[in-house]
């Protein structure tokens, strides 16, 4: 029988520590047995979990036994330790699978054990993951990243999303669809975590040279814009004026109309029923299909699946 270690740690979030404990334990081969052995282990017998305490059966000698160690997000990510950070290099040196949920990849990252792969984290999290540790390659727009041995998922209910992965390279996708359908849970979701991402409208810098112009791009984002448009209305060259974008807000003219745009055509999806070749036009795309390949790229599903998924 495989052995999951689930590693609770003091500020342990509780959505994801149950998370891989209702997922495996109620998985079922198809004689009716269960694949999985699951055990709940911590560095001392009770952990704190905010609104409640948690008595943990198992200490950090079950990390040793384990087939698999899941390590759930905590409330405010800080360094683990040292006899954690200790026996999870150890279980990763022996070949265990481990895998994390939400901001459980700062415990994997702290521990090394994400240096030089690819990871994902919740994507409000992402940014501050990869600052804090720049060997990690921080994707933040997948629910789920399977690099080798070491597993991540994205916030909350991507933890669910990687937990039925799992189960489907452990015992197939049959396995898999039955544990998904008693979690009412698509085996597989369109998209990844772009969708849920708040794009918010670019920022304007106050008192800047470029707050006239950009407040002006934002009231005419609808129309036909061009680089030459845009500088004459500043009174700049295109060159002072991509100059001055980079310096001021990191970006180039075009790229901010375009974030600005794509914004403006997510509140549109939301919140109305026109056509979709009616809001490319509406927020300055002379395209239909330029738009949809933007919105994309930006969301990571096409404008009717965001318009499905958020309406």
């Amino acid at each position: 029988m495989h052995t999951i270690a689930v590693l609770a740690l003091d500020g342990v979030i509780g959505f994801d520590l149950t998370t891989p404990l209702e997922a495996f334990g109620r998985t079922r081969l198809p004689d009716g047995r269960s694949p999985y052995r699951l055990r709940v282990c911590a560095p001392s017998e009770e952990v704190d979990a905010g609104a409640f305490t948690i008595r943990a059966p198992w200490g950090l000698e079950a990390l040793e036994e384990a087939d698999t160690i899941i390590v759930p997000g905590v409330a405010a990510p800080a360094t683990p330790p040292p006899d954690v950070l200790a026996a999870l290099r150890r279980a990763a040196e022996a070949g265990t699978r481990i895998a994390s949920i939400c901001a459980g990849a700062f415990t994997l990252a702290a521990a090394g054990l994400l240096d030089g792969r690819r990871a994902t984290t919740h994507w409000a999290a992402a940014g501050y993951l990869a600052e804090r540790y720049p060997a990690v390659k921080v994707d933040p727009d997948v629910l789920y990243v399977h690099d080798g041995q070491i597993l991540t998922s994205a916030g909350a209910a991507a933890g669910l999303d990687l937990c039925l992965y799992m189960i489907r390279c452990d015992h197939g996708s049959a396995v898999a669809a039955d544990a998904a359908r008693l979690s009412v849970m698509a085996l597989e979701r369109e998209g990844g975590q772009a969708q849920f991402i708040v794009h918010e409208q670019p920022p304007t810098p106050r008192g800047s040279v470029l707050e006239p112009v950009l407040r002006w791009m934002e009231d005419n984002s609808g129309r036909d814009l061009t680089l030459e448009e845009i500088a004459a209305h500043a009174g700049m060259s295109t060159r002072t004026l991509n100059r001055r974008f980079r310096e001021q807000t990191g970006t180039t003219p075009l790229q901010w109309l375009h974030r600005a745009r794509i914004r403006r055509a997510q509140h549109l999806l939301e919140t109305t029923t026109h056509p979709v070749d009616r809001i490319a036009a509406q927020v300055g795309f002379g395209s239909p299909t330029a738009f949809r390949d933007r919105f994309k790229r930006v969301a990571g599903l096409s404008p009717n699946a965001y318009r499905r998924a958020f309406r």
